[in-house]
């Protein structure tokens, strides 16, 4: 029976997709659970609780989305410019760049002549000795340089979903209750997110979900205290 291909069992974590995903949809609870509490504990109106939470939700989705695009985008550009030098490299000084290989190859343990041979065999087609070289020396794979549009439009997107989750009982409620419950869905929303963190990334998903709950909670508590503490009852 022929074993399943290696590649298989892995994810593309280089995209950037994965990555604005998970920091979008943290960030987005965590900013506005933090937000909406922070502002409810100075008793304003419930309106003005509901203009803050959603101006915390667009703005951060499109500063995350922003970031997350140029971020992405200078990395790209930065890692397009070292495969040119690469392709230029293999194109002056093919000979070069095959003893380069082959010296590699050398290191990991193989026999110098099968290096050779295999620096040899690699350097046959451009588009492979440029793949080749590219993974062996600069540790990336010219076809995964990551898509800043995708990881844009994720961490908008997840972000939003984030920050929407404590916002949703102050859009039917308001007062003390309005608040407990977005102090619970907050509290649910990180354990679930941090789960899943857990599970993506192969480690406890009891220790990731106890560590969002605590990054959540403590940001909630600094600014549920300052609220309380400058207080806006007359706005």
């Amino acid at each position: 029976m022929t074993p399943p291909h290696h590649e298989a069992h892995h994810r593309d974590v280089q995209s950037g997709g994965a990555r604005a995903a998970v920091f979008g949809v943290s960030d987005g609870l965590v900013t506005n659970v933090s937000l909406i509490l922070g502002v409810a504990a100075a008793h304003p109106s419930a309106a003005f609780v509901r203009l803050t939470g959603l101006a915390g939700l667009v703005a951060g989705a499109f500063s995350m989305a922003a970031g997350e695009y140029v971020s992405m985008q200078a990395q790209r550009e930065l890692l397009e410019r070292e495969l040119a030098v690469e392709r230029d490299a293999l194109r002056r000084s093919p000979a070069a760049e095959r003893r380069e290989l082959a010296a590699i190859y050398e290191r990991r343990g193989l026999d110098p002549e099968l290096a050779r041979d295999l620096s040899e065999e690699m350097m046959r087609d451009p588009d492979i000795a440029l793949e080749t070289h590219a993974r062996e020396e600069l540790g990336i794979n010219p076809g995964q340089l990551g898509s800043p549009y995708v990881a844009a439009v994720t961490s908008f997107v997840t972000f939003a979903l984030g920050a929407l989750l404590p916002l949703i009982p102050w859009l039917v409620g308001k007062g003390g209750d309005a608040t407990l419950a977005s102090v619970g869905i907050g509290a649910f929303a990180a354990i679930v997110v941090g789960g899943a963190l857990g599970v993506l990334t192969g480690r406890s998903m009891v220790r990731a979900a106890l560590r969002q709950l605590l990054v959540a909670a403590v940001a909630a508590a600094v600014t549920y205290g300052i609220g309380r503490a400058v207080g806006v009852s007359g706005v």
